[in-house]
């Protein structure tokens, strides 16, 4: 089972309408008071209203092409698929590819403006006791017209399964493929922000979390940034007796870094991304978006790392690798009823003197959900 919590938009200020024209004051009005005041505000009332500025500027749009919510309440249901995958090479060419069955969660959510709470059962890994359990994800995502953020927090378990074995010998290597193997577990921490430019015109939240409706197509250019920890524990031991086995081969033997012998690999990833997004609207209430961006990462291990902040006197240009984060969705929302897929995906490449790993991470879900509550406008 899982608590999730997604973010739809900002504070109810951020809803609301930034299209009420501006009035000139007068030379001598405070410069806290606004028109019709009829007595001098204190301080943190003005302070206050700043605030509230300052919060509705972030979904300040154009309503030609983006329709704002209309209902204060929604209820859904969702059902979620993950996917991760890992592989693992050398510098000889030699890989090892593995990946567990996808994992299944569903359950019903309800939301109230800008909160959204949910909580999801795992179909896919019920027949498990409580203690082989140990795989762990909560994702917590924030947008709004003008950015928007994406935490998560992933744990593995150790139900992997060997997809592919690639050796220097070009040696047939099917007889492992769909092997379980428990050896490898995984943990990753971090976050995703982004900007979006043409934010007056093209709307993240009509595409990933129904809070608005897209009624024109438009596309924006993004630029974000991203900060990711990874740590990956893998027995090599197992892996070369199970392949001492099936094949009489075994992998990596002598070449893999001093510092990874231990099977344990953690590392930090900070990343400045460019991409571009795009919403169409091919039909009347319906949506397909999709959005790509590429980043250019920088890596340090553990070791690397002093105090956990970079330590730009040892910058190498062998710690560069790019990254990728692609957004995709199909949505029907008519404002009162929606329903549609969407999905989210992460690409992390990491790589020594003698090692290299790439990872893939992302979730597909599905959803319909219903929105009531009619604001007062």
């Amino acid at each position: 089972m899982r608590f999730a919590m997604l973010v739809l938009c900002l504070m109810p200020l951020l809803e609301a309408s930034a299209h009420t024209p501006s009035v000139a004051q007068p030379a001598d009005t405070v410069a806290w008071m606004r028109p019709g005041d009829k007595h001098k505000p204190s301080i943190g009332i003005w302070m206050l209203r700043r605030v509230g500025d300052f919060l509705r500027a972030f979904n300040d749009v154009d309503t030609s092409y983006i329709e704002p919510q209309r209902y204060n309440f929604t209820v859904m249901m969702q059902s979620t698929t993950t996917y991760e995958m890992y592989r693992l090479g050398d510098t000889n060419g030699q890989s090892v590819t593995l990946a567990p069955e996808f994992n299944y969660r569903i359950g019903p959510y309800l939301g109230y403006r800008w909160v959204f709470l949910g909580y999801t059962v795992d179909i896919s890994h019920m027949h498990l006791s409580s203690g082989n359990k140990q795989r762990k994800e909560y994702d917590f995502s924030l947008y709004s017209a003008l950015f928007g953020i994406d935490f998560y927090y992933r744990k593995t378990g150790n139900d992997y399964k060997i997809r592919d074995v690639r050796l220097a010998n070009d040696m047939n290597t099917s007889a492992m493929k769909g092997i379980p193997f428990g050896g490898l577990t995984s943990s990753i921490k971090g976050f995703n922000a982004y900007y979006i430019f043409n934010h007056h015109r093209f709307s993240y939240p009509a595409a990933f979390s129904q809070s608005t409706v897209q009624r024109r197509s438009a596309g924006s250019w993004l630029a974000g940034l991203g900060y990711t920890n990874h740590t990956l524990l893998m027995d090599w031991q197992s892996l070369n007796s199970m392949m001492e086995k099936k094949l009489g081969e075994t992998i990596f033997d002598n070449v893999l870094d001093s510092t990874l012998q231990s099977g344990k690999v953690k590392y930090t990833d900070m990343s400045l991304s460019v991409g571009y997004a795009y919403n169409w609207v091919f039909a009347h209430n319906w949506l397909l978006a999709a959005s790509l961006s590429v980043a250019l990462a920088y890596n340090q291990s553990q070791g690397q790392l002093r105090h956990k902040f970079i330590n730009f006197k040892d910058f190498s240009s062998k710690n560069v690798n790019l990254d990728g984060i692609g957004r995709f969705g199909l949505v029907y929302n008519n404002s009162r009823w929606y329903a549609g897929l969407s999905a989210i995906f992460h690409a992390y490449n990491y790589r020594r003197a003698n090692f290299s790993t790439n990872n893939i991470f992302g979730n597909i879900n599905l959803y319909v959900g219903f929105n009531f509550g009619r604001r007062k406008h």
